[in-house]
């Protein structure tokens, strides 16, 4: 994980509530797994985290529940996203962040 990124406009992916921590550590954690070879990026701003990646971002919940160590629906996350950056397209066993443009 890195704690800054490229350009800010081609990044994308969830910023996440700071209340829960170690939600925040598994879900940053979990996108480093389901990108591999991406550069995850890192904001921690105490009252949020912002995690991105480069122009997509997957978020399986099988990565997640592994590293919560329990089972987790990915529909539970929802209350703690504070916001994201790009598109998101969710299904019951993933989310992808995406650049809607590829420029």
């Amino acid at each position: 994980m890195t704690v800054s990124g490229t350009s800010a406009d081609k990044r994308v992916g969830p910023v996440i509530r700071g209340i829960d921590g170690d939600l925040a550590d598994a879900v940053a954690a979990a996108i480093e797994q389901d990108n591999p070879g991406a550069e995850v990026a890192v904001d921690d701003q105490g009252g949020y985290v912002r995690i991105s990646v480069p122009r997509r971002c997957v978020l399986t919940r099988a990565s997640l529940e592994e590293e919560l160590g329990r089972a987790f629906p990915l529909s539970e996350l929802e209350p703690a996203l504070a916001a994201f950056a790009g598109r998101l397209k969710q299904t019951e066993e993933q989310l992808v962040w995406y650049l809607e443009r590829q420029d």
